[in-house]
């Protein structure tokens, strides 16, 4: 259990709000969900139960089921649900979800990442002459669409875990649907942004008026398509969605996209199944902290972090009246070079292709970790070599996969002892830019590698049929070694960058001593074996110079995580949970 003197640190977070202006900053790289601002945010407070999410109409629905009696896993069916109508760029029952959930006895892992159609070759992103396509002829049509795991996944969860009806949890979406939700800020600003939904003669019509305007701030959206689909899935369970109608318009759209057709077919659809798997546990310290595996990047490579930080140790560095220190950045970023550069060179679905060596324990060994984070000196190494544990077996070229950061988390907390982190996605904002019965199809296959192999053998990311491209997505829970009691729950979106936003707030709050939301306002920063990243607006020209001096390439850059996290902490003496929620977004957490 993390102990606190109080709830917020209000001197600390002034100090980091008003940090030096930055004097020069590169051009931010182009990022699917655009930054929208920076509110401060304070933790949240609950003694029984908890939720957090990106919307707090999504919060709302989680909170409400908790209320009735239900677990986290009941909880979380219901935000998504909310979610795929109020923040449908981001994810979305056309998509896909990565499920970490204790039930105050055992962690489980639930895979509902989606999956390649049986059409889908290793050329599907490349060209006539064998070049990967570009960005936008990937993403956007059918071509990219991956069979959606949300629905079946939430359901495998529910029968496991849950404890009120299926159909009950429904019930806050089709409300919403029916009735209208408040367009936000931040979906009117995407809406804006984006030059491809509104062409979409689904979404067009629904996002936009008759002048090509996105729908105003506060606007009431109505989506009574959603509402019919979300009543059938609520009567039927998944195979509503997935052996019906629901399937047949979903592949007659992919196929029948007029520029960019796709070959996901309803056999595809009808066929999916979602996957339990051994989640990674790994111990740091006092704490284990368990996460996803392949095809989820996410647990193994913050493993691998975590491991170095146990020889590279952060705890000396704590950030200093609201500024990171330049030694925190510099050991943060190479530390993210190596893991990085793991990831890119050997992680993929582990039912196509083996991890080197052992697996998991090889690239995880106190040896080999011992040795990467010896690779670590005074200066940037700039990019790092993938490792060669001992027993390596294997040879594969290094990935080249979009992998945009469109995506959402939620965390809950039940009055039971659960907890659940999922981080949930339909890939780009709205995803393939398709809509069909009141949902976003997602663009997930654009995850894969769009070339196939290189001078060191085939991509292991690269596409197969039935395959599930790999993620980054790292729904994470953190326990007391000592106790078994839950620390933490947390994730993120952000694409590649989620590995070093989980990173940061598992360093704030484990080594650097914040609660969860301070720990989730910090700056974010880190390495994806390119560059060290800095977010804009919020990283003082001090820290570029004394970086750049160091050796480090300094990118200035928006990094828009969109983190939840509930945290268990001792409050003047007293058991509580604090909530967390992204200043970046428009996530709260809700409890009681």
């Amino acid at each position: 259990m993390i102990r606190l003197t109080s709830l917020s640190r209000a001197l600390f977070l002034l100090g980091l709000l008003s940090a030096a202006p930055l004097l020069a900053q590169e051009a931010p790289q182009r990022a699917p969900e655009i930054a929208t601002g920076f509110q401060e945010k304070q933790a949240a407070v609950a003694h029984k139960y908890m939720a957090a999410a990106a919307n707090p109409l999504a919060a709302a629905a989680g909170y409400e089921m908790l209320k009735q009696g239900g677990t986290a896993v009941d909880a979380a069916v219901a935000i998504q649900m909310v979610l795929t109508l109020v923040e449908p760029q981001s994810s979305g029952i056309g998509g896909g979800a990565f499920i970490m959930f204790y039930d105050g006895k055992k962690v489980r892992s639930y895979d509902g990442r989606e999956t390649a159609p049986a059409s889908a070759t290793e050329k599907l992103f490349q060209l006539p002459d064998g070049r990967p396509m570009s960005r936008e002829q990937g993403i956007v049509g059918g071509r990219s669409v991956g069979a959606p795991g949300a629905v079946r996944v939430l359901e495998l969860a529910h029968k496991a875990h849950g404890k009120l009806p299926w159909k009950t949890l429904f019930e806050p979406a089709i409300r919403l649907a029916e009735n209208g939700f408040a367009v936000s800020p931040r979906l009117n600003a995407l809406l804006n942004w984006d030059k491809h939904i509104r062409k979409d003669p689904v979404a067009g019509p629904y996002f936009y008026d008759e002048q090509g305007n996105a729908r105003p701030v506060g606007y009431l959206l109505k989506n009574p398509a959603l509402a019919k689909t979300l009543r059938e899935i609520a009567e039927g369970g998944a195979d509503a969605f997935y052996k019906g109608h629901i399937a047949k318009d979903i592949a007659a759209r992919v196929q029948g996209h007029p520029s960019n057709p796709g070959g996901l077919t309803v056999a595809d659809i009808e066929g999916y199944q979602p996957k339990v798997r051994e989640p990674i546990c790994t111990d740091y310290r006092v704490w284990q902290v368990c996460g996803m595996p392949p095809p989820s990047s996410g647990g193994l490579i913050i493993g691998e972090m975590l491991g170095m930080f146990a020889i590279k140790d952060l705890r000396p560095y704590p950030p200093q009246k609201g500024e990171l220190q330049p030694e925190a950045v510099h050991l943060f970023s190479e530390v993210g070079r190596l893991a990085y550069a793991d990831r890119d060179r050997y992680l993929a679905d582990p039912d196509f292709v083996p991890l080197p060596g052992k697996g998991v324990a090889s690239l995880l060994h106190p040896a080999y970790l011992a040795k990467r984070a010896a690779l670590i000196g005074e200066r940037s190494m700039g990019r790092a070599a993938p490792g060669k544990p001992d027993d390596l077996n294997v040879a594969w070229g290094t990935d080249n996969a979009i992998e945009n950061p469109s995506t959402s988390h939620v965390v809950a907390v039940d009055a039971y002892g659960g907890a659940l982190s999922m981080t949930t996605t339909i890939e780009d904002a709205f995803g393939a830019r398709m809509m069909v019965d009141g949902f976003i199809l997602n663009n997930q296959l654009t995850d894969f590698s769009f070339a196939s192999q290189d001078e060191y053998g085939p991509v292991a990311n690269r596409v197969q049929a039935g395959k599930r491209p790999r993620s980054a997505m790292s729904p994470t829970l953190v326990f007391d070694k000592r106790t078994g009691e839950l620390v933490l729950a947390t994730g993120s979106p952000g694409g590649t960058a989620i590995v070093n936003y989980v990173a940061k707030v598992l360093v704030g709050t484990l080594d650097w001593g914040l609660d969860v939301q301070q720990a989730i306002s910090l700056p974010n920063f880190g390495s994806r074996n390119g560059p060290t990243e800095l977010e804009a607006k919020r990283a003082p020209q001090s820290l570029i110079d004394a970086l750049q001096a160091k050796g480090h390439q300094v990118r200035v850059i928006e990094q828009t995580s969109g983190l939840q996290g509930i945290m268990r902490a001792t409050v003047n003496g007293q058991k509580v949970w604090l909530g967390g929620a992204d200043p970046r977004r428009e996530g709260v957490a809700r409890g009681d």
